[in-house]
C-alpha cells in the first residue's frame, strides 16, 4: 500500500493551523522579531507579541521561548479578551546601563489584566550599576521595581526567578485574587532598597513556597492590604517580613486580616516586624497572626517599632497614630542574633492592644537568656514565653 506522504511545506501549515486555532493559541515573540541572542533590543516584538496574544477571541498563551531577551522599559496592558498565559521558558534581561530607565519607575509592568498567568523564566534586572551608583553618594535616576502589577485580578504567578532588582522585585499594586508561589527573588544582601515582594491596596493575595534572597524586606505590607496569606517562606538575607512603614500620610488606609505562617528566617535583620512612623495618620493594623515560624540567628525576631522617625525629621507629635491591635504571635521558636529578641514598642497615643504571646522560645547565646521590652503593648500571655513576657494587662 502506498504510504502518502506530507511535504514540508504542509506540515507547517498544519502546525501552524494546530497552535493558532485550537483552544489556546500560541504566540512565540521570535515570531514577532524578537531575538535570543541577549543583546538585540526585542521590546517592540515582545510588544507585538503581545497585542496580539491580548486581543485573542480565544485563550491564548504568549511564549518566551529558551535564550536570553534584551527588553527595556515595557507596558502589558489589559483588559484583554480571553484568558491569557504568559510563559517564559529563558531568561529576559534589562539594559546593562541603568540610566536607560530613566524616571519610569518600573521595568516591566501588567496594568489591568484579569484572569491572567505568568509562569516560568528568570528576570534579571542586572542592577549591580544601579547599586554602585547609589552607594557612591553621586546623583543617581530613582531606579526601578523589576515587575509590577497594577489594578490586576485573578493572576496568577508562578515558577518566576526575579534577579538583581534595582529596587524591588515584585509589587502588587491596586491588586484583587492574585496567588503568588514558588518563586525565587534574589539580590546580595548589600544591595540597597531590593524589597523582595511588596503589596498595597490589594486583597485576597496568596504568597506560598517561595524564596527570598535580598538587601531589604523579604516582604513589605503596605497600607490597603487585606487578606494577605503567606505560608512556607524561606527568608534570608534581608531585613525579614514588614506591615509598614506605615503613616507616611496622614490620611491612610489599613491593614487588616494578615497572617504569616510556616516560615523560617535566617540571618536576617528582623523576623516580624510592624513598622509606623511617629506621626499622625488615620491608619491601623488588626488582625494579624504569625504562626509557627523558625528563627536562626535573627537580630530582632519579634518587633513592633512605632517610632520610626529618621534623623528625627517630619514627626512633628513624636508619636504614631496607627493603632495596632488584635495581634497573636504563637509557636515562635529559634535564635536571636541580639539580647533584646522581642521589642514592642507602641504608640504614647495609641497603644498597642489585644497582643497576644503563645508558646513562644527564642534564646540568645548558650548561658545567656534573651530578653523582652514593652512599652505601651498591652494583651496577654499563654503557655511557655522565653524570653519572659512585658506585656501588660
Amino acid at each position: 500500500m502506498k504510504k502518502s506522504k506530507i511535504t514540508p511545506l504542509l506540515f507547517t501549515l498544519l502546525t501552524f493551523i494546530d497552535i493558532s486555532t485550537g483552544a489556546s493559541n500560541v504566540f512565540n515573540v521570535v515570531s514577532f522579531g524578537a531575538n535570543p541572542d541577549g543583546v538585540t533590543d526585542s521590546t517592540a516584538a515582545f510588544l507585538k507579541a503581545w497585542q496580539a496574544a491580548c486581543g485573542s477571541a480565544a485563550s491564548a498563551t504568549m511564549m518566551v521561548p529558551s535564550g536570553t531577551f534584551l527588553v527595556k522599559t515595557i507596558t502589558f496592558g489589559g483588559p484583554c479578551k480571553s484568558e491569557l498565559k504568559f510563559q517564559v521558558a529563558g531568561t529576559v534581561v534589562a539594559p546593562a546601563d541603568y540610566r536607560a530607565f530613566r524616571n519610569s519607575g518600573y521595568w516591566i509592568l501588567f496594568k489591568k489584566v484579569s484572569k491572567f498567568s505568568l509562569v516560568g523564566g528568570t528576570f534579571d534586572a542586572r542592577g549591580n550599576g544601579f547599586w554602585a551608583c547609589r552607594k557612591s553618594g553621586q546623583s543617581c535616576p530613582p531606579g526601578v521595581r523589576s515587575i509590577s502589577f497594577s489594578s490586576a485580578n485573578d493572576v496568577i504567578i508562578s515558577g518566576v526567578k526575579s534577579m538583581n532588582s534595582q529596587m524591588t522585585h515584585m509589587t502588587l499594586n491596586g491588586c484583587t485574587n492574585v496567588a503568588v508561589r514558588n518563586i525565587k527573588l534574589l539580590a546580595p544582601k548589600n544591595s540597597p532598597n531590593t524589597d523582595g515582594l511588596d503589596v498595597q491596596l490589594s486583597t485576597g493575595v496568596t504568597f506560598t513556597e517561595s524564596t527570598v534572597q535580598t538587601g531589604d524586606d523579604c516582604v513589605a505590607i503596605g497600607p490597603g492590604t487585606r487578606n494577605f496569606l503567606i505560608s512556607k517562606l524561606a527568608c534570608g538575607p534581608g531585613h525579614g517580613v514588614s506591615i509598614g512603614s506605615l503613616a507616611k500620610e496622614l490620611n491612610e488606609e489599613g491593614v487588616d486580616n494578615v497572617t504569616l505562617s510556616s516560615s523560617v528566617f535566617t540571618g536576617t535583620q528582623n523576623g516580624v516586624r510592624i513598622k509606623s512612623w511617629a506621626r499622625p495618620s488615620t491608619g491601623y493594623v488588626k488582625n494579624v497572626f504569625f504562626k509557627d515560624l523558625i528563627m536562626k540567628n535573627v537580630q530582632n525576631p519579634i518587633i513592633i517599632d512605632q517610632n520610626y522617625c529618621p534623623d528625627h525629621k517630619g514627626c512633628p507629635t513624636e508619636h504614631s497614630g496607627v493603632k495596632i491591635s488584635q495581634v497573636t504571635y504563637k509557636n515562635i521558636q529559634g535564635t536571636s542574633a541580639t539580647k533584646q529578641a522581642m521589642k514592642l514598642v507602641c504608640s504614647k497615643s495609641n497603644p498597642c492592644t489585644g497582643i497576644t504571646l503563645q508558646d513562644i522560645k527564642l534564646t540568645y547565646k548558650k548561658g545567656t537568656p534573651a530578653t523582652s521590652y514593652c512599652f505601651n503593648a498591652v494583651g496577654t500571655s499563654l503557655g511557655v514565653i522565653q524570653p519572659t513576657s512585658c506585656l501588660t494587662r
